[in-house]
């Protein structure tokens, strides 16, 4: 539970999204909900739901939400297996945007 957000702050690759942060606010058995941001390629801010599901120090989760940039705006669906860690989440992530495919590899740290 509680607020996570990304532990680098270098520029992400074109075909990438960066400074996610989630925000966990509703947790039933292994199951935790809540809101995310993050930014990807192509100047596009997201804002959405994401939800995960734990498996010993495996979570595997989903997000959707909406995208924006410069007039356009657009659904983006991520997907992934994240590795629990003492202090951080290790989140590996694919997906899809208006403006192409995104991935790539974040680590969230408890904030």
């Amino acid at each position: 539970m509680g607020a996570w957000v990304s532990a680098s702050s270098t520029l992400p690759s074109p075909a990438s999204c960066s400074d996610f942060k989630w925000n966990a606010t509703e947790l039933t058995g292994t199951v935790a909900k809540g809101s995310f941001s993050a930014s990807c390629a192509g100047g596009l801010t997201v804002n959405g739901i994401a939800q995960g599901t734990l498996n010993g120090s495996v979570i595997s989760w989903s997000a959707e939400g909406d995208a924006t940039t410069a007039g356009i705006a657009c659904r983006i669906t991520l997907t992934g297996t994240a590795e629990l860690g003492a202090n951080s989440i290790r989140v590996p992530y694919s997906g899809d945007t208006c403006l192409g495919k995104v991935s790539g590899v974040e680590i969230l740290n408890k904030k």
